[in-house]
C-alpha cells in the first residue's frame, strides 16, 4: 500500500489553473499563478479566442498606448504558459484567465485539448473564497479531490460542497472525466477585507503548492507585503470598534477549533518545509 506523502511524483506534468472573478477572492489565486510565471520565467505557448467565450460588456477589452505610441486593444483571454521548476526540472503548465461568460464545456474541452498536447496528467485548480476567518491567523487552505488514488497519495479528502460552482469546478470535473488526476486548492480570504490584493492568502497558496510540487518557491517581497497587509487590517480593526470586536470573536472561534491541531505532525511538516527551502537556498529571495 502506498504511504501518504505531501507531494506529487516527480514524473508528472502538472497543470495549474486560476481564473479571475467569482473563483478568485482578493485576487489571491491569480496572483499566485502570476508569481510563479515571473519567478520561473514561464513561456507563453497558447491562448483561447476570447470571441468564443466572453461577453465583452461584462469583461471589456482595455485600450492603451503601446511603446511605439500606437493605440492598442487588449482582449480578455485565457493564456497558457509553460515553466520548468528549477530544482526538480518538472514541467508545470500555467493557465490564467477570466472566468468565461458562456460555453463553459467547450471552453474546458479546448483547454484540456491543449493540456493533452503538453502531456499533462494532473490538473490542479486554484481558487480563493470569502469566509468567516480572522486576518490575524494563518490563512486556511483546503485541498480536495474526487480521485481516490490522489486522495490516498496526498492524504486529502473529497469535497463535501454542494451548490453553485465556478469554472474551476467545471474544469476539474471535465479533467476527471478524461481520466486525468484532478484536485482543487482553495484559500479562505477574510470577507471583511475582500478587496484585492490579498498577499497573505497568495503566500499561503504558494506554500501549499510548494508541498504539492515538492519544489521550493522563491517568494520575493510577498512575506513583507503580507505582513504590511496584516498590519493595515490591524489598524483598521483598532480604529473601528465594531470590526475589532468581530475580529476578536473570529480569533476566539479559530483558536478554540485549532487547539487539537498543535500536533507533532504539524510541527514536523513545518520543519521539513524549512529544511527544503534552506537546502535550495531560496529563502525569501
Amino acid at each position: 500500500m502506498t504511504e501518504p506523502t505531501s507531494e506529487l511524483p516527480a514524473g508528472r506534468t502538472i497543470l495549474l489553473a486560476a481564473f479571475e472573478g467569482w473563483n478568485d477572492a482578493g485576487a489571491a489565486a491569480t496572483h499566485a499563478l502570476e508569481h510563479l510565471h515571473d519567478v520561473w520565467g514561464a513561456e507563453h505557448v497558447d491562448e483561447l479566442d476570447p470571441e468564443e467565450y466572453h461577453d465583452f460588456q461584462v469583461n471589456r477589452p482595455h485600450v492603451s498606448v503601446g511603446a511605439d505610441g500606437e493605440r492598442e486593444i487588449t482582449w480578455p483571454t485565457t493564456a497558457v504558459a509553460v515553466a520548468t521548476a528549477p530544482r526538480s526540472g518538472r514541467r508545470v503548465v500555467l493557465v490564467h484567465g477570466i472566468e468565461p461568460s458562456m460555453r463553459w464545456r467547450r471552453y474546458s474541452h479546448e483547454l484540456l485539448d491543449i493540456a493533452a498536447t503538453l502531456e499533462v496528467d494532473t490538473v490542479v485548480t486554484v481558487g480563493a473564497l470569502l469566509a468567516d476567518v480572522p486576518h490575524s491567523r494563518p490563512i486556511p487552505i483546503t485541498a480536495t479531490s474526487e480521485d481516490p488514488a490522489l486522495r490516498r497519495l496526498l492524504d486529502i479528502e473529497p469535497s463535501t460542497y454542494e451548490g453553485p460552482t465556478g469554472i474551476v469546478g467545471v474544469l476539474q470535473h471535465e479533467a476527471a472525466a478524461r481520466g486525468l488526476a484532478a484536485m482543487s486548492l482553495w484559500a479562505a480570504v477574510p470577507h471583511y477585507v475582500a478587496h484585492p490584493p490579498s498577499p497573505k492568502a497568495t503566500l499561503a497558496l504558494l506554500r501549499r503548492l510548494e508541498e504539492i510540487l515538492g519544489e521550493p518557491i522563491a517568494t520575493g517581497d510577498l512575506p513583507d507585503e503580507a505582513a504590511a497587509w496584516q498590519q493595515g487590517v490591524d489598524e483598521l480593526a483598532g480604529e473601528d470598534g465594531e470590526i475589532g470586536e468581530y475580529v476578536r470573536q473570529l480569533e476566539e472561534a479559530k483558536d478554540t477549533a485549532d487547539l487539537p491541531e498543535a500536533s507533532g505532525e504539524a510541527i514536523a511538516q513545518e520543519f521539513e518545509r524549512y529544511l527544503r527551502r534552506r537546502d535550495k537556498g531560496t529563502g525569501n529571495a
